[in-house]
Protein backbone atom coordinates (compact mmCIF):
# COMPACT_ATOMS: atom_id res chain seq x y z
CA UNK A 1 0.00 0.00 0.00
CA UNK A 2 1.30 3.74 -1.14
CA UNK A 3 0.90 5.95 1.70
CA UNK A 4 1.69 8.86 -0.52
CA UNK A 5 1.38 13.45 1.57
CA UNK A 6 1.58 16.39 0.25
CA UNK A 7 0.44 19.42 1.88
CA UNK A 8 -0.52 21.46 -1.80
CA UNK A 9 -4.21 20.14 -2.36
CA UNK A 10 -6.45 17.97 -0.69
CA UNK A 11 -6.48 14.30 -1.81
CA UNK A 12 -2.88 13.73 -1.98
CA UNK A 13 -3.03 10.89 0.28
CA UNK A 14 -4.20 7.15 -0.42
CA UNK A 15 -5.59 6.17 2.94
CA UNK A 16 -4.65 3.74 5.18
CA UNK A 17 -8.22 2.33 4.56
CA UNK A 18 -8.24 2.24 0.61
CA UNK A 19 -7.81 -0.95 -1.43
CA UNK A 20 -5.71 -0.51 -4.74
CA UNK A 21 -5.48 -3.70 -6.94
CA UNK A 22 -5.69 -5.30 -10.52
CA UNK A 23 -8.79 -6.77 -11.87
CA UNK A 24 -8.42 -8.40 -14.90
CA UNK A 25 -10.63 -7.87 -17.57
CA UNK A 26 -12.14 -11.39 -19.85
CA UNK A 27 -8.77 -11.21 -22.53
CA UNK A 28 -6.67 -10.91 -19.25
CA UNK A 29 -5.33 -6.94 -19.09
CA UNK A 30 -4.82 -5.82 -16.19
CA UNK A 31 -7.42 -2.99 -14.67
CA UNK A 32 -6.08 -0.94 -11.90
CA UNK A 33 -9.12 -0.78 -9.34
CA UNK A 34 -9.82 1.48 -5.72
CA UNK A 35 -11.77 0.31 -3.22
CA UNK A 36 -12.86 2.07 -0.40
CA UNK A 37 -15.54 1.27 1.80
CA UNK A 38 -17.75 3.48 3.50
CA UNK A 39 -17.17 4.67 7.66
CA UNK A 40 -18.66 2.24 9.97
CA UNK A 41 -22.29 2.94 10.08
CA UNK A 42 -25.74 2.87 8.08
CA UNK A 43 -24.68 2.22 4.13
CA UNK A 44 -25.87 5.05 1.94
CA UNK A 45 -25.25 2.36 -0.83
CA UNK A 46 -22.36 2.19 -3.66
CA UNK A 47 -20.80 4.17 -6.19
CA UNK A 48 -18.02 3.10 -8.94
CA UNK A 49 -16.46 5.99 -10.61
CA UNK A 50 -14.71 6.01 -13.79
CA UNK A 51 -12.47 8.79 -14.98
CA UNK A 52 -11.77 10.53 -18.26
CA UNK A 53 -9.39 10.33 -20.97
CA UNK A 54 -5.41 10.36 -19.69
CA UNK A 55 -6.91 10.68 -16.24
CA UNK A 56 -6.51 8.50 -13.11
CA UNK A 57 -8.33 8.38 -9.71
CA UNK A 58 -5.74 9.37 -7.45
CA UNK A 59 -7.06 13.10 -8.71
CA UNK A 60 -10.78 12.46 -7.51
CA UNK A 61 -9.77 11.45 -3.55
CA UNK A 62 -11.28 14.88 -2.42
CA UNK A 63 -14.61 13.72 -4.17
CA UNK A 64 -14.38 9.97 -3.10
CA UNK A 65 -13.82 11.41 0.71
CA UNK A 66 -17.08 13.71 0.43
CA UNK A 67 -18.70 10.47 -1.09
CA UNK A 68 -17.79 8.33 2.32
CA UNK A 69 -18.66 11.19 4.34
CA UNK A 70 -22.14 10.39 3.25
CA UNK A 71 -21.84 6.71 3.67
CA UNK A 72 -21.47 5.94 0.54
CA UNK A 73 -18.80 2.81 -0.61
CA UNK A 74 -16.58 4.13 -3.65
CA UNK A 75 -14.72 2.44 -6.33
CA UNK A 76 -12.69 3.50 -9.42
CA UNK A 77 -10.81 2.25 -11.65
CA UNK A 78 -8.63 3.40 -14.85
CA UNK A 79 -9.48 2.82 -17.86
CA UNK A 80 -6.97 -0.13 -20.43
CA UNK A 81 -4.50 1.81 -21.73
CA UNK A 82 -3.66 4.72 -19.35
CA UNK A 83 -3.13 5.62 -15.81
CA UNK A 84 -2.19 2.29 -13.73
CA UNK A 85 -3.95 0.46 -16.35
CA UNK A 86 -0.66 0.18 -19.29
CA UNK A 87 -0.75 1.23 -22.66
CA UNK A 88 -1.89 0.54 -25.92
CA UNK A 89 0.56 2.28 -28.12
CA UNK A 90 4.28 2.24 -28.82
CA UNK A 91 4.90 5.38 -27.81
CA UNK A 92 3.41 5.19 -23.95
CA UNK A 93 2.71 8.70 -23.88
CA UNK A 94 0.18 8.01 -26.57
CA UNK A 95 -3.57 7.52 -25.34
CA UNK A 96 -4.16 4.90 -28.08
CA UNK A 97 -7.35 2.37 -28.53
CA UNK A 98 -8.36 -0.44 -31.38
CA UNK A 99 -12.23 0.69 -31.02
CA UNK A 100 -14.11 2.02 -27.79
CA UNK A 101 -16.25 -0.89 -27.51
CA UNK A 102 -13.44 -2.66 -25.99
CA UNK A 103 -13.56 0.19 -22.89
CA UNK A 104 -17.61 -0.60 -23.13
CA UNK A 105 -16.63 -4.37 -22.54
CA UNK A 106 -14.38 -3.78 -19.83
CA UNK A 107 -16.79 -1.80 -18.22
CA UNK A 108 -19.89 -4.69 -18.12
CA UNK A 109 -17.38 -7.01 -16.67
CA UNK A 110 -16.06 -4.68 -14.11
CA UNK A 111 -19.58 -3.06 -13.14
CA UNK A 112 -21.01 -7.18 -13.17
CA UNK A 113 -18.21 -8.19 -10.68
CA UNK A 114 -18.43 -4.76 -8.50
CA UNK A 115 -22.08 -5.09 -8.39
CA UNK A 116 -22.68 -9.02 -7.07
CA UNK A 117 -20.51 -7.87 -4.10
CA UNK A 118 -21.49 -3.92 -3.59
CA UNK A 119 -24.23 -2.54 -1.25
CA UNK A 120 -26.86 -0.93 -3.41
CA UNK A 121 -28.52 0.89 -4.42
CA UNK A 122 -25.92 0.87 -7.41
CA UNK A 123 -24.22 4.53 -8.95
CA UNK A 124 -21.88 4.55 -11.91
CA UNK A 125 -20.72 7.92 -12.34
CA UNK A 126 -18.23 9.03 -14.84
CA UNK A 127 -16.64 11.79 -15.99
CA UNK A 128 -15.34 13.20 -19.54
CA UNK A 129 -14.53 10.37 -21.75
CA UNK A 130 -15.34 7.95 -18.53
CA UNK A 131 -18.83 9.94 -18.74
CA UNK A 132 -19.37 8.58 -22.73
CA UNK A 133 -18.67 5.40 -22.07
CA UNK A 134 -21.08 5.02 -19.55
CA UNK A 135 -23.23 6.46 -21.63
CA UNK A 136 -22.87 4.32 -24.11
CA UNK A 137 -22.34 1.54 -21.80
CA UNK A 138 -26.12 2.31 -20.36
CA UNK A 139 -27.24 2.59 -23.91
CA UNK A 140 -26.39 -0.76 -24.90
CA UNK A 141 -27.65 -2.38 -21.68
CA UNK A 142 -24.17 -3.59 -20.76
CA UNK A 143 -24.79 -2.65 -17.46
CA UNK A 144 -27.80 -1.71 -15.15
CA UNK A 145 -27.58 0.84 -12.22
CA UNK A 146 -30.13 2.49 -10.34
CA UNK A 147 -28.94 5.62 -11.26
CA UNK A 148 -26.06 7.08 -13.34
CA UNK A 149 -23.82 10.54 -12.92
CA UNK A 150 -22.13 12.00 -15.98
CA UNK A 151 -19.69 14.93 -15.34
CA UNK A 152 -19.01 16.63 -18.27
CA UNK A 153 -19.62 14.05 -20.52
CA UNK A 154 -17.60 13.92 -23.76
CA UNK A 155 -20.55 13.29 -26.27
CA UNK A 156 -18.17 15.60 -28.84
CA UNK A 157 -15.75 18.30 -28.60
CA UNK A 158 -15.54 21.72 -28.40
CA UNK A 159 -14.57 22.62 -32.31
CA UNK A 160 -16.46 24.94 -34.75
CA UNK A 161 -15.67 21.98 -37.01
CA UNK A 162 -18.80 19.78 -38.21
CA UNK A 163 -19.12 16.25 -37.00
CA UNK A 164 -18.89 14.83 -40.65
CA UNK A 165 -15.33 17.02 -40.86
CA UNK A 166 -14.12 16.02 -38.16
CA UNK A 167 -14.84 12.29 -38.80
CA UNK A 168 -13.69 12.26 -42.35
CA UNK A 169 -10.20 13.70 -41.63
CA UNK A 170 -9.84 11.79 -38.61
CA UNK A 171 -9.94 8.42 -41.17
CA UNK A 172 -8.06 10.26 -43.58
CA UNK A 173 -5.04 10.43 -41.23
CA UNK A 174 -4.97 6.64 -39.56
CA UNK A 175 -4.83 6.19 -43.36
CA UNK A 176 -1.89 8.22 -44.18
CA UNK A 177 0.65 7.40 -41.62
CA UNK A 178 0.71 5.06 -38.23
CA UNK A 179 -2.54 5.04 -36.24
CA UNK A 180 -1.38 4.90 -33.15
CA UNK A 181 0.91 8.18 -33.98
CA UNK A 182 -0.12 11.55 -31.73
CA UNK A 183 -2.45 13.86 -33.14
CA UNK A 184 -1.38 16.93 -31.24
CA UNK A 185 1.76 17.37 -29.57
CA UNK A 186 0.89 18.48 -26.28
CA UNK A 187 -1.51 19.10 -23.48
CA UNK A 188 -5.63 18.41 -23.56
CA UNK A 189 -6.16 19.73 -27.48
CA UNK A 190 -4.91 20.35 -30.43
CA UNK A 191 -3.12 23.88 -30.62
CA UNK A 192 -3.09 24.23 -26.90
CA UNK A 193 -0.20 24.65 -25.05
CA UNK A 194 1.05 22.79 -22.12
CA UNK A 195 1.79 25.71 -20.34
CA UNK A 196 -1.50 26.89 -20.19
CA UNK A 197 -3.20 23.49 -19.64
CA UNK A 198 -5.03 24.58 -16.13
CA UNK A 199 -7.03 27.24 -18.07
CA UNK A 200 -8.80 24.11 -20.03
CA UNK A 201 -9.42 22.63 -16.98
CA UNK A 202 -10.41 24.16 -13.24
CA UNK A 203 -9.96 27.62 -11.64
CA UNK A 204 -8.29 26.32 -8.89
CA UNK A 205 -4.57 26.17 -8.83
CA UNK A 206 -4.13 23.69 -5.72
CA UNK A 207 -6.43 21.34 -7.05
CA UNK A 208 -4.34 21.65 -10.18
CA UNK A 209 -1.14 21.46 -8.49
CA UNK A 210 -2.31 18.60 -6.87
CA UNK A 211 -2.84 16.71 -10.52
CA UNK A 212 0.63 17.36 -10.98
CA UNK A 213 2.07 16.31 -7.67
CA UNK A 214 0.43 12.85 -8.34
CA UNK A 215 2.59 12.98 -11.76
CA UNK A 216 5.50 13.71 -10.36
CA UNK A 217 5.25 10.99 -7.50
CA UNK A 218 3.65 8.54 -10.13
CA UNK A 219 5.45 8.88 -13.31
CA UNK A 220 3.47 5.81 -14.49
CA UNK A 221 0.35 8.26 -14.39
CA UNK A 222 1.54 10.20 -17.29
CA UNK A 223 -0.27 10.46 -20.31
CA UNK A 224 0.27 12.83 -23.62
CA UNK A 225 -2.12 13.60 -26.63
CA UNK A 226 -4.45 10.87 -28.69
CA UNK A 227 -3.65 9.22 -31.06
CA UNK A 228 -5.43 9.84 -34.29
CA UNK A 229 -7.16 6.56 -34.36
CA UNK A 230 -8.44 7.23 -30.92
CA UNK A 231 -9.90 10.59 -32.32
CA UNK A 232 -11.78 8.21 -35.25
CA UNK A 233 -13.26 5.97 -32.89
CA UNK A 234 -14.68 8.49 -30.63
CA UNK A 235 -15.87 10.09 -33.75
CA UNK A 236 -17.61 6.85 -34.38
CA UNK A 237 -18.70 6.48 -31.32
CA UNK A 238 -20.07 9.71 -31.09
CA UNK A 239 -22.40 8.55 -33.80
CA UNK A 240 -23.76 5.29 -32.40
CA UNK A 241 -25.04 7.83 -28.87
CA UNK A 242 -26.16 9.98 -31.86
CA UNK A 243 -28.15 7.21 -33.74
CA UNK A 244 -32.16 7.80 -33.53
CA UNK A 245 -33.68 6.20 -30.79
CA UNK A 246 -30.58 5.33 -29.02
CA UNK A 247 -30.56 7.79 -25.99
CA UNK A 248 -34.55 7.64 -26.06
CA UNK A 249 -34.50 4.16 -24.99
CA UNK A 250 -32.59 4.81 -21.61
CA UNK A 251 -34.67 3.81 -18.69
CA UNK A 252 -32.41 4.63 -16.02
CA UNK A 253 -32.51 8.04 -14.01
CA UNK A 254 -29.05 10.35 -15.50
CA UNK A 255 -27.82 13.26 -14.02
CA UNK A 256 -26.18 15.68 -16.27
CA UNK A 257 -23.44 18.26 -14.99
CA UNK A 258 -21.89 20.24 -17.38
CA UNK A 259 -20.31 23.78 -17.97
CA UNK A 260 -21.59 25.64 -21.06
CA UNK A 261 -18.15 27.33 -21.49
CA UNK A 262 -16.17 24.19 -21.56
CA UNK A 263 -13.23 24.23 -23.96
CA UNK A 264 -12.99 20.39 -24.49
CA UNK A 265 -16.39 18.95 -24.99
CA UNK A 266 -19.34 20.12 -26.68
CA UNK A 267 -21.97 21.75 -24.35
CA UNK A 268 -23.87 21.54 -27.76
CA UNK A 269 -24.07 17.66 -27.49
CA UNK A 270 -24.68 17.97 -23.95
CA UNK A 271 -27.67 20.12 -23.75
CA UNK A 272 -28.68 17.61 -26.82
CA UNK A 273 -28.67 14.09 -24.71
CA UNK A 274 -30.52 16.24 -22.28
CA UNK A 275 -33.21 16.48 -24.34
CA UNK A 276 -33.20 13.42 -25.61
CA UNK A 277 -32.71 11.31 -22.33
CA UNK A 278 -36.06 10.43 -20.98
CA UNK A 279 -35.31 10.56 -17.19
CA UNK A 280 -32.44 13.15 -16.97
CA UNK A 281 -31.36 16.20 -14.79
CA UNK A 282 -29.65 18.97 -16.05
CA UNK A 283 -27.45 20.97 -13.59
CA UNK A 284 -25.46 23.77 -15.66
CA UNK A 285 -22.61 26.16 -14.93
CA UNK A 286 -21.54 29.48 -17.10
CA UNK A 287 -17.86 31.38 -16.68
CA UNK A 288 -17.32 30.23 -13.31
CA UNK A 289 -16.97 26.39 -14.13
CA UNK A 290 -13.93 24.73 -16.61
CA UNK A 291 -14.04 21.17 -18.05
CA UNK A 292 -13.63 19.32 -14.21
CA UNK A 293 -16.09 20.67 -12.22
CA UNK A 294 -15.73 18.01 -9.68
CA UNK A 295 -12.27 19.89 -9.06
CA UNK A 296 -13.33 23.46 -9.48
CA UNK A 297 -13.20 26.15 -6.86
CA UNK A 298 -15.68 25.46 -3.89
CA UNK A 299 -18.48 26.83 -4.83
CA UNK A 300 -18.86 25.61 -8.11
CA UNK A 301 -18.07 22.28 -6.77
CA UNK A 302 -20.28 22.39 -3.89
CA UNK A 303 -23.14 22.85 -5.64
CA UNK A 304 -22.17 19.67 -7.95
CA UNK A 305 -22.25 17.44 -4.85
CA UNK A 306 -25.32 19.02 -3.31
CA UNK A 307 -27.22 18.56 -7.00
CA UNK A 308 -25.69 14.82 -6.85
CA UNK A 309 -27.31 14.24 -3.10
CA UNK A 310 -30.42 15.66 -4.38
CA UNK A 311 -31.18 13.47 -7.28
CA UNK A 312 -29.53 10.68 -5.41
CA UNK A 313 -32.15 10.60 -2.45
CA UNK A 314 -34.46 11.34 -4.89
CA UNK A 315 -33.74 7.99 -7.54
CA UNK A 316 -31.69 6.17 -5.62
CA UNK A 317 -32.89 6.57 -2.15
CA UNK A 318 -31.73 4.18 0.42
CA UNK A 319 -33.88 0.92 1.00
CA UNK A 320 -35.98 1.19 3.78
CA UNK A 321 -35.20 -2.42 6.33
CA UNK A 322 -38.76 -4.20 6.41
CA UNK A 323 -39.72 -4.00 10.03
CA UNK A 324 -39.02 -6.79 12.03
CA UNK A 325 -42.24 -8.74 12.97
CA UNK A 326 -43.83 -9.06 16.94
CA UNK A 327 -42.53 -12.37 18.32
CA UNK A 328 -45.39 -14.66 17.94
CA UNK A 329 -47.61 -14.47 21.26
CA UNK A 330 -47.86 -16.89 23.71
CA UNK A 331 -49.64 -19.48 23.82
CA UNK A 332 -52.31 -18.88 27.27
CA UNK A 333 -53.18 -21.69 29.33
Amino acid sequence: MVKDVCECAPGCAIPPDALESMWLAADGAAIRTLAWPAPEGPSRGSILFLPGRADFYEKYLETFEDWRSRGWHVSAADWRGQAGSGRLAADPAVGDIADFSIWVDDLAGLFAQWRAGAPGPHVVAGHSMGGHLVLRALAEGRIDPDAVVLCAPMLGFATPIPRVLQRLYARLMTRLGDPARAAWKASEKPGAREKTRAILLTHDERRYAGELWWKAQRPFLRLGPASWRWLRRASESFDRLDAPGVLEAVTCPVLLLATRRDALVSWRAIARAARRLPHVRLVAWGREARHEILRECDPVRDRALASMDEFLNREAPTPVPAPTPPPPASPQA
